[in-house]
């Protein structure tokens, strides 16, 4: 039996953007625990957005770009991708781990994750390197045609019943 690689997270700087090598966040099963009755973040998961966090620091304080990422982080709409390499690919789902992560690394380059206007999640299998490449960038000028609202007159918009009413059909 092979022994799996262990990761060193890395971390990438440009201008407008940045990107990090990071293990796998724990499941969600792992991530939350229950305490008292209200859901609160594990142990678990404080450690990882802990060793996110302090990832950013160091990439950041050695960084030339600093200065401009942060600031167009906290200006633009962003783009996040996220490749998860797992050791099985049908033991884990991709939505599990992108909260984590993307509250990780937001919060590790002090942007609010509502800037964030795409998502592109991949996932792949490797039961050596099981990892995460995740990306933020500035994300790409919407198409005119495609940013506007559908219009919808108001003929086509059907109210819900409600709840009363539909007991008075049966």
């Amino acid at each position: 039996m092979r022994q799996p690689i262990v990761l060193e997270p890395t971390v990438r700087v440009a201008h407008d953007s940045i990107e990090l090598t990071l293990p796998v966040p724990p499941s969600v099963n792992h991530q939350y625990a229950t305490v008292k009755g209200r859901r609160l973040l594990s142990a678990k998961g404080r450690a990882y957005k802990d060793l996110v966090g302090r990832q950013i620091l160091v990439a950041l304080a050695q960084s030339p770009h600093r200065a401009t990422l942060g600031q167009l982080l906290r200006q633009t709409s962003l783009s996040l991708s996220i490749h998860f390499f797992f050791a099985s690919a049908l033991r884990r789902d991709t939505d599990g781990g992108l909260k984590i992560a993307q509250d990780a690394l937001c919060e590790g380059l002090g942007v609010n994750d509502n800037r964030v206007v795409e998502i592109h999640l991949y996932k792949l299998q490797d039961r050596d390197n099981p990892r995460m490449n995740i990306r933020l960038s500035i994300a790409p000028r919407p198409v005119p045609a495609l940013a506007t609202p559908l219009a919808l007159a108001a003929s086509d918009v059907v109210p819900p019943k409600s709840s009363a009413h539909k007991q008075r059909e049966r």
